[in-house]
């Protein structure tokens, strides 16, 4: 049997054994696997890694996100395509930013990713806009050295601690985009999430509270005096949940709007400070 054979009759296998445990794109994840590892038994393990329930993101090493490879590591939370409509938004925020003109190497524009687990969403900002001054920060420290490799890519700083504790006081008032994927899955509905993200994700990634939005109300309370005069908070949340995230937002005094996408599946609430 040729070596071509071979890989289309492993690919044509792997396949039906993933199919077969539920994965919806059986064959996209067959071919990944197989070019991800070498050797029957490293693509063995691989499979049955994956019908086991593995995140095959976590099995691979890496993420497809907004276009790019994002690092990942097992135990590390998985972004999510929806995120996508986070980092649309901070890039067409500071896009248009009227300052954006007086960016330069003394007065960058200044990005946070709060939350920011792999460092997807900052790196993937970074990314489309140039010159920024990006930091990110997450109190799980895998998720922190992970986000560091990412991060280091496009020239950000990771921190570790647990929300704006994290990060270094000179910043204080001068972001820009304060970009943020908190927890915001309701306690009681954490059993009812796929079994990949309940087993493999850690649960403080997930867990909003009661309703959710305990972080949103967490961050609304401290991000007016973090952000610069006319910045912008933009936090993730669920469709059903953005009425709340919304008010939580202009409770705290910010000019608040909602944001969904369906092509993403994705909502995101902006608020823009006084």
């Amino acid at each position: 049997m040729s070596a071509t054979e071979f890989h289309v009759e492993s690919l044509l296998g792997i396949a039906e054994r993933l199919r077969s445990a539920g994965c919806v794109f059986a064959e996209e994840e067959a071919q990944l696997l197989l070019t991800a590892v070498s050797g029957p038994a490293q693509i063995a393990s691989a499979v049955e890694r994956r019908v086991a329930g593995y995140p095959l993101e976590h099995i691979l090493g890496w993420a497809e996100f907004c276009g790019l490879r994002i690092e990942l590591d097992a135990g590390v939370f998985v972004p999510r395509r929806r995120t996508g409509l986070l980092v649309n938004e901070a890039a067409a925020l500071l896009s248009a930013d009227p300052m954006r003109e007086r960016w330069n190497g003394s007065e960058p524009a200044m990005v946070v990713d709060l939350c920011c687990g792999s460092g997807a969403v900052g790196a993937a900002i970074a990314f489309r806009i140039a010159g920024l001054e990006l930091h990110a920060a997450d109190i799980d420290p895998a998720a922190v050295a992970c986000a560091r490799r990412n991060i280091d890519r496009v020239g950000g700083e990771v921190h570790q601690g647990d929300l704006f504790d994290a990060l270094p006081p000179a910043i204080k008032g001068k972001i820009h985009v304060l970009a943020v994927n908190a927890p915001y899955v309701p306690t009681g509905a954490i059993n009812t999430m796929p079994h990949e993200a309940r087993e493999h994700e850690p649960l403080w990634s997930l867990d909003g509270g009661a309703d959710g939005l305990e972080f949103h109300r967490r961050v609304a309370a401290e991000a007016n005096e973090w952000l610069r005069p006319g910045g912008n908070l933009i936090i993730e949340t669920g469709e059903r949940q953005a009425a709340g995230t919304a008010s939580i937002l202009a409770s705290a005094g910010f000019v608040a709007r909602t944001v969904r996408s369906e092509e993403l599946d994705g909502t995101v609430v902006v608020g823009r400070a006084g």
